[in-house]
């Protein structure tokens, strides 16, 4: 009787699988199924290989080979696809090694670095490569001060060429997890260009912690923040093939269910890969709320998303749905949904609730019966609502755009119920300090205008949320002293673990009523976000409402979406501003790095609007006019919005808008407004209207003299608008601006010798 074998694949051969057609990802399929069956199968060839005593070979049809790392006994691991004449050529040029760190098997690339994409960029669209033109004007590479240009490559001179790690000895930079075998490359490196291409093929950690050192960053730093979170937990055996595989350093998939849906051609994998590094944090179990921060790009949605799975993974049978996954806007919730599907099927979906955090809102308001006949009013309106409401009772002193702002951020972000609590509160953010007299002029101005609105049947989805988190505070003080589950009608708390995506967004209301939600404890809230991409106006001190995360937080700083060229443009729009950790103290984006690299985004003047389309039209024409949904226009404003997809239509170009559950098609060229970019990503991105007056809002000037917190608060929106649009760019960005530029377009990044 045949003998079964185990047979897992190396995370590096699923990439090498995926550039195969769909019959040849097929027939790797079929082979490894057939493998596990039976080995010996005198059709799958299994055969040692010449000069090496783990390193096998099998045929997968009649081009293709597999190679296998021997681990033990009947156990294999794939760990490359080779076409049949290639399966003996360069052999030597490949080490399958455990690293003494991590404890992982790693594949070492000992091919020499060469010159030949010295001072070349190559299309994204092609293997031809195409000359680069050096800038002027130098800009910081990211986390790197005054060394590097804008393209990412720090000065080349000819006359300068020290080794770039030549300040590090090798058993410093082995202690860090860099691969033995590379010492030698690496000691040869003197520019950013033979690092990159060095970077491209060597182990993760490798590639990790040169590409920290070189951005800058300490060994002590690097040891702590890089390699400590993927380090073994024992001491590495570097012979013990059989540990190694098991490690969470090894990035295998080891079933043929795992394997089926990872060959699948139906969805992108890399939205589901799980760095090691991300797997400490997600797999660790925490005393508390935590929470894990970073740039665009760096994987905290999928960290969020492994988290759901872990956690449903631990959880007790028969339980419905006892883990919720929530975000800020319905598109977000969708993607997540999507995602966690691709993740895990729909088993694990089952046992989550995946809902946008006014939908759960709205729900809880719902399940008590509490205004439901009421129509629920955008909060983009409350500003035009309090005018109305001054203008009709003639009530005079203070703004409209100042009370809505005091009543929804405030009095029912801190679900306030008293006069009483109002003259106590902290306003952090509002800028402009109350005394008690004026508090109370506002307490009964709010009092009345909420009856106004209750007369006319509308509420808007702040005062939603604020009834929302009442009732679950409630309901958890009344199920005080119960047990979790309790016979007399219900839970005491509604979920055992939540985990929240896109933290930044969040209101104090929404944080109240997630905190009531769930039973403080281990593992009870898990935050994923970025304050940098805050683009409503929420700023809370997680401290202050319940929800106590020192100690307890990460930062990812490693970006996999974008090229250091855009990411380098996207960090000077952000220079020069502040923001806060979401518990009252400051983060910025120090060490957020690319591993890609690309062309230089070009940024272009117009006289007009009217002119400023036609350049899009022109950029469009300049990549060919795809219409496949791999390219989106952002614009400041709807009206902006609007106009494009006009002249777009008008010129034989499908313009599809991104709506507020995302884009309406897949194909096409999606427009939208730059607060509908958020969660998503195209491999080229327009952003237009990028003009002084637009971005930041010629509104908010009016704030400068009589409130310049608030002006400032209102300005950083805008900066962080700006951003996020940027950072959805993968490979290519083109910004265009009509009058007078953004201010947040630097001179570095517009001067005339930067415009294509």
């Amino acid at each position: 009787m045949a003998k079964a074998a185990t047979l897992r694949m190396l995370d590096r051969a699923d990439k090498e699988v995926m550039k195969l057609s769909r019959a040849e990802i097929g027939a790797v399929y079929e082979f490894m199924h057939k493998f596990r069956h039976n080995p010996s199968n005198p059709g799958l060839r299994l055969k040692q290989l010449s000069g090496s005593s783990r390193l096998w070979s099998a045929r997968i049809n009649q081009d293709h080979r597999a190679l296998l790392l021997h681990i033990a006994e009947q156990d294999y691991l794939l760990v490359a696809i080779r076409h049949r004449k290639d399966v003996y050529e360069n052999l030597d040029r490949y080490s399958y090694r455990i690293n003494r760190v991590t404890g992982g098997i790693e594949v070492i690339n000992l091919e020499p670095v060469g010159d030949s994409i010295v001072g070349r960029v190559v299309s994204p669209d092609s293997s031809v490569a195409v000359p680069e033109v050096a800038p002027a004007v130098d800009l910081p590479a990211p986390g790197r001060e005054g060394e590097a240009s804008y393209d990412g490559e720090p000065g080349d001179s000819a006359a300068v060429a020290a080794p770039l790690f030549e300040r590090f000895t090798d058993t410093q930079l082995v202690e860090l997890g860099v691969a033995e075998p590379l010492l030698p490359q690496i000691r040869d490196l003197t520019s950013e260009t033979g690092l990159l291409e060095l970077a491209e093929r060597a182990p993760q950690l490798t590639t990790d912690v040169l590409l920290s050192l070189y951005d800058g960053r300490s060994y002590d730093h690097v040891r702590t923040h890089i390699t400590e979170p993927v380090r073994a937990e024992e001491v590495v055996d570097p012979d013990d093939y059989r540990r190694a595989v098991e490690r969470p350093a090894t990035q295998v998939s080891s079933d043929d269910e795992a394997l089926q849906a990872m060959l699948a051609e139906s969805f992108d994998r890399w939205q589901i890969f799980l760095h090691p590094t991300q797997r400490r944090l997600v797999e660790k179990r925490y005393k508390g709320p935590t929470r894990v921060g970073g740039g665009p790009g760096t994987g905290k949605t999928i960290v969020a998303l492994h988290r759901v799975a872990y956690l449903v993974r631990k959880l007790p049978p028969g339980v419905d749905k006892p883990v919720l996954l929530t975000t800020f806007n319905r598109n977000l919730a969708a993607d997540l949904r999507t995602r966690l599907i691709a993740l895990g099927g729909q088993d694990l979906v089952s046992r989550v609730d995946i809902v946008n955090i006014d939908r759960l809102a709205s729900r809880v308001v719902a399940e008590a019966k509490a205004g439901t006949d009421k129509r629920i009013v955008d909060d983009n309106a409350v500003p035009d609502l309090w005018q109305q409401y001054l203008l009709e009772t003639g009530e005079s002193g203070w703004h409209a755009e100042f009370l809505a702002a005091e009543w929804t951020q405030v009095i029912l972000g801190q679900v306030l119920g008293s006069r009483t609590d109002y003259f106590n509160a902290r306003r952090p953010g509002r800028g402009r300090s109350l005394s008690r007299a004026e508090r109370d002029q506002i307490w009964r101005l709010t009092e009345r205008f909420t009856k106004w609105l209750d007369d006319q049947g509308r509420w808007t989805w702040r005062q939603v949320a604020e009834r929302a988190a009442r009732l679950e505070m409630d309901r958890a003080e009344r199920s005080a002293g119960l047990p979790p589950e309790d016979s007399g009608g219900f839970l005491r708390h509604r979920y055992r673990h939540i985990v929240v995506d896109e933290a930044q967004d969040l209101s104090a209301a929404h944080w109240k009523m997630l905190r009531a939600m769930v039973a403080a404890g281990p593992d009870d809230l898990f935050l994923t976000g970025d304050t940098h991409q805050r683009i409503y106006d929420n700023h809370v001190t997680l401290s202050s409402l319940g929800i106590n995360i020192r100690g307890r937080s990460a930062r990812l700083t490693l970006s996999y979406r974008t090229t250091r060229q855009i990411l380098a443009a996207a960090l000077e729009i952000m220079s020069g501003e502040t923001y806060d950790d979401l518990d009252g103290g400051a983060e910025d984006l120090a060490g957020y790095r690319s591993l890609l690299r690309g062309g230089l985004p070009t940024f272009q003047s117009a006289a007009s609007w009217h002119q400023e389309r036609e350049l899009i039209i022109a950029q469009l024409t300049a990549w060919g006019r795809p219409a496949n949904g791999s390219v989106a226009v952002a614009v400041p404003t709807r009206e902006l919005a609007a106009e494009v997809a006009d002249r777009l239509e008008a010129d034989g170009i499908p313009a599809v808008e991104i709506g507020p559950d995302g884009p309406k098609r897949p194909d096409g060229v999606h427009v939208g407004t730059m607060h509908r970019f958020k969660g998503l990503e195209y491999q080229r991105v327009i952003i237009a209207g990028a003009s002084d007056g637009l971005v930041p809002r010629q509104v908010i000037g009016r704030h400068r003299e009589t409130d310049p917190r608030r002006y400032q608060r209102e300005r950083q929106r805008d900066r962080s608008l700006l951003f996020v649009a940027a950072t959805r760019a993968r490979d290519e960005l083109a910004v265009t601006w009509h009058g007078t530029p953004s201010p947040f377009l630097t001179s570095r990044l517009v001067q005339p010798h930067l415009i294509e």
